[in-house]
């Protein structure tokens, strides 16, 4: 008899790709005329609410794995997932930036937003400053948009830790 393993889930939800497609939707509405959606900002969060919602009904499903393959199986998923892009997009905003971006708009916080954005730690440096996401000099830092994959990274390294001891003794 085979070990279970972490695969897709068989039963497809349209209703929760229509969601994450209004959440993206709101977002970019947002960013292109604020005031056409003001509160499109929030759809960030209702993202992150689905996020963990499927994150936690895929581990939930995965009752009969061990600890270690649970674990091992989930982060080899999401380093498959998330870093060619995460990689990528760091790469053409470096690229951008330094082509586009004259570098006295930059402030000193820009590189160090872009390195800790490999490591899913943007949200902690750019939290630290002054400036907040809203402010004006905030705009010309090309990693700004990081710090929302930085929460969803924090997130998949405590819910598969969390969600094994829930099953395990809870």
């Amino acid at each position: 008899m085979s070990e279970p393993s972490i695969r897709p889930n068989a039963s497809y939800r349209p209703d929760i790709d229509g969601l994450r497609a209004v959440a993206v939707l709101a977002v970019l509405v947002f960013h292109l005329r604020a005031s056409a959606l003001p509160g499109g900002f929030l759809g960030v969060d209702v993202f992150f609410v689905i996020s963990g919602y499927v994150v936690t009904g895929s581990l939930l499903g995965q009752r009969g794995l061990g600890f270690w393959r649970l674990i091992g199986e989930f982060y080899a998923k999401r380093f498959a997932r998330i870093l060619p892009a995460l990689c990528a997009v760091l790469l053409a905003s470096a690229l951008g930036a330094t082509l586009l971006v004259p570098q006295s708009w930059l402030s000193e916080l820009s590189d160090k937003t872009g390195l800790y954005a490999y490591l899913g730690l943007s949200n902690w440096v750019m939290q630290s400053n002054a400036d907040t996401y809203f402010a004006p000099r905030a705009e010309f830092n090309p990693y700004t948009h990081t710090w929302s994959l930085g929460v969803e990274e924090q997130f998949y390294l405590l819910a598969p830790l969390l969600i094994y001891a829930f099953m395990r003794w809870g």
